[in-house]
């Protein structure tokens, strides 16, 4: 096991403290934590074979609506978020792609801690005329909050529609039946029980 010096221990130990919901995020915790101890470059994309990601469930103060994205890659609503590219806070970069990715600018989290982890498979696809190989998004997602009467704005080269959605039509509005079954229905169980 080795340690490098970019910050990596406080999401270590953020990880170690965390209370997994069921066996997806037992497993994938333990998958997580053995990446940041044996991978020096899991921050960056330059390990093609598994990186780090944040995403966000944006929910209004009320808690009763979620912020997705026309996702254009995976043709689906989906969750925001994105790579850690080189950032080991992880919170900052679901912030940071929230305002991106949504146009809004007013986001806070929740909670500081993480809210949720999952191993996430990509398959194989075309980004920006490269191809990118099959490869594993090792994520870890925030609950963060905003105003749902903030103006939003896609992102065209990621998503061509940013939209509030009532928590379980957010679910529903996903075609991606691994994401509305193990991920989305998951957060929005966790989120009744805060």
């Amino acid at each position: 096991m080795r340690a490098w010096d970019d910050g990596r221990e406080a999401l270590i130990a953020a990880l170690v403290d965390y209370r997994p919901w069921n066996a997806q995020e037992e497993k994938d915790r333990g998958l997580i934590l053995h990446a940041l101890r044996t991978n020096e470059d899991i921050f960056t994309r330059q390990n093609t074979m598994a990186h780090m990601t944040a995403s966000a469930w944006v929910v209004n103060p009320e808690r009763d609506r979620v912020l997705m994205a026309w996702h254009n890659i995976y043709h689906s609503w989906s969750w925001l978020g994105g790579h850690a590219d080189g950032e080991n806070d992880l919170l900052a970069v679901a912030l940071r792609e929230v305002r991106e990715e949504s146009g809004i600018q007013r986001v806070r989290p929740v909670l500081t801690a993480p809210f949720s982890l999952e191993s996430l498979t990509v398959d194989g696809h075309e980004k920006r005329g490269q191809y990118v190989s099959s490869h594993l998004h090792l994520n870890v997602t925030y609950l963060l909050e905003a105003d749902d009467s903030q103006r939003t704005a896609s992102k065209p080269d990621e998503n061509s529609a940013v939209g509030w959605f009532p928590l379980e039509e957010a679910v529903a509005a996903s075609s991606e039946e691994w994401f509305r079954e193990r991920i989305y229905s998951k957060l929005n169980e966790k989120l009744k029980r805060l």
